[in-house]
């Protein structure tokens, strides 16, 4: 399911889902996590309840950001003491992107703003994307993002702000996505040579498309911000009903000394939507 379909989706079935309170979510036990992995979770996977109540519940399962809010919603989580670990910095969407040279005025306008005022209320990174291909060579998409990239991160890196690309899959959900490959996303970072682009990782959309994920982590660690969950195939939850082994690309991750943030980006099939969010945070707090 694709991220901007799953949206009106969840809200077409919150009438019929059970949730779990986060008043009832607050009474259970907080985990006690070991501190190795910094977690969080994606917004739109939990579209279905009030932001407020996904950031208590989120809070009291020791999660220290909720993310994927743009910056009229990333101050409710930073209110209750958590973080935007990934902001949205403009209201384009996963298809138009920095490959159109057509749209660079508009992302230097919008993240020239959003960029000062993520810095503002602490966070440390906001999104991007490659856009569609439509038609583009790699090399000219290539060629296309880094020249739209290139003033925007360095205004980022006076802010202390991070930009991440993040790699999606063309196979299933985002057909035509340009950045749907660590080494097209490694050759971006490579041209550019700022410190302040990095990759977003998305540990699900590179299974699909390329598989070989700890080794492919191993290699490109430098060049990795941020990462995504979910269990493949279906986008759902990430136990052993699923292909990978998450315990062990935690653990693959925690060895390459990261220190950013894992986010939890599964559409929870459950009853009890927020308990599967807490038992795939215990399943990858390695």
């Amino acid at each position: 399911m694709k991220r901007q379909q799953a949206l009106k989706t969840l809200a077409a079935v919150a009438a019929g889902a059970t949730m779990l309170p986060s008043a009832v979510t607050a009474q259970r036990p907080r985990p006690v996590l070991k501190g190795n992995i910094n977690h969080s979770v994606s917004q739109w996977c939990y579209g279905f309840m009030p932001l407020e109540e996904l950031v208590l519940a989120c809070k009291a399962m020791g999660l220290k950001s909720v993310e994927l809010l743009n910056e009229k919603q990333w101050p409710v989580a930073i209110r209750h003491g958590l973080t935007c670990a990934m902001g949205y910095g403009t209201d384009l969407g996963l298809s138009q992107g920095f490959n159109n040279p057509a749209l660079h005025e508009k992302y230097l306008t919008d993240y020239s703003a959003s960029i000062p005022k993520a810095a503002h209320d602490g966070m440390k990174n906001l999104i991007c994307f490659s856009g569609n291909a439509n038609g583009l060579s790699a090399e000219q998409g290539l060629e296309n993002c880094a020249r739209g990239l290139e003033p925007i991160v360095k205004l980022a890196a006076r802010h202390n702000i991070t930009l991440c690309m993040e790699l999606l899959n063309s196979k299933v959900d985002h057909k035509d996505y340009q950045c749907d490959h660590t080494a097209w996303g490694v050759k971006l970072c490579e041209k550019l040579g700022l410190e302040n682009f990095k990759l977003l990782y998305d540990i699900y959309h590179m299974q699909i498309m390329e598989g070989d994920v700890i080794a492919t982590i191993k290699a490109n660690a430098r060049y990795i911000g941020h990462y995504h969950t979910a269990g493949v195939p279906g986008r759902h939850e990430i136990d052993d009903t699923q292909e990978l082994n998450y315990p062990a690309i935690m653990r693959a991750i925690v060895a390459t000394g990261f220190k950013g943030f894992v986010g939890q980006e599964f559409i929870p099939t459950e009853p009890d939507k927020l308990g599967a969010l807490r038992k795939a945070v215990m399943i990858c707090d390695v």
